[in-house]
């Protein structure tokens, strides 16, 4: 059985918004393994991006512990980080924003630029190494923004809705893409989304949240083979789980 890379026990986290405290996580446990791919499905304000955002070690929960690989140390920098928008500088060329987490890692730039060029063919970037991002399409500014993230080499990797501001042509495109790309790095992966459907056809399990404050209400196995195909979304399995987990929605 694979050993977990994450590992979130009992997490809560509030926050006082003028003046009010508003509770976003309520005693949260979830766990992804080695090369898993887990989404995590909730109403908006859930908690999801907070979670994430913990997770990552960009702020601290109040109560309650995550681990990566069973070490509890600081998490910053051990956990890859894709957020909803691309947040590519634009001042910068599409190859000098991408090397951005090699370079605040202080590694070789002459080597973190070899292995940028070698992986812009699969990222669909070929031919754009010195474009600007206002150059670049949505979906093109995505895939940048994922093989930044993929360059820092992280064990795992959290994406934040990192579709959501696509049309639906380009995200479902994006969808078989970024299972591509899982396959050949098969880092343990994070995401958030809203979509249920993309959850179910990503993921190898589908973790559900309340409203908030976020808790886990529904922890969901994927029964669908790998590699994904567009058909196996039709399934009896695919339409089963589809419903346990809109039920678990409330929808």
């Amino acid at each position: 059985m694979a050993a977990n890379v994450v590992e979130v026990h009992q997490v809560s986290k509030l926050f006082r918004v003028d003046g009010q405290v508003v509770h976003a996580l309520d005693n949260v446990s979830l766990h992804a393994s080695e090369g898993e791919f887990v989404s995590l499905v909730g109403p908006s304000g859930c908690g999801k991006s907070t979670l994430l955002n913990l997770i990552c070690g960009l702020m601290e929960p109040d109560s309650g512990s995550i681990s990566l690989h069973g070490d509890e140390r600081p998490r910053l920098g051990r956990v890859g980080l894709m957020p909803q928008q691309d947040l590519l500088m634009p001042w910068r060329r599409l190859i000098d924003n991408v090397l951005l987490g090699p370079e605040i890692q202080r590694r070789d730039r002459a080597q973190a630029e070899a292995e940028a060029r070698s992986l812009l063919p699969m990222f669909g970037l070929e031919g754009f190494a010195d474009s600007y991002p206002a150059q670049l399409s949505g979906g093109m500014r995505q895939r940048a923004a994922l093989l930044r993230t993929m360059l820092c080499h992280a064990s795992a990797i959290a994406l934040d809705e990192p579709f959501g501001a696509l049309d639906a042509l380009t995200r479902r495109g994006m969808r078989d893409w970024l299972l591509q790309v899982w396959a050949r790095f098969r880092q343990t992966v994070l995401f958030v989304t809203h979509d249920v459907d993309e959850a179910i056809y990503l993921s190898d399990r589908v973790i559900v949240f309340s409203p908030r404050p976020g808790t886990v209400v529904l922890e969901a196995p994927i029964p669908l083979p790998r590699p994904r195909l567009p058909q196996h979304s039709d399934t009896r399995e695919a339409i089963a789980v589809r419903k346990q987990l809109l039920a678990a929605l409330g929808l």
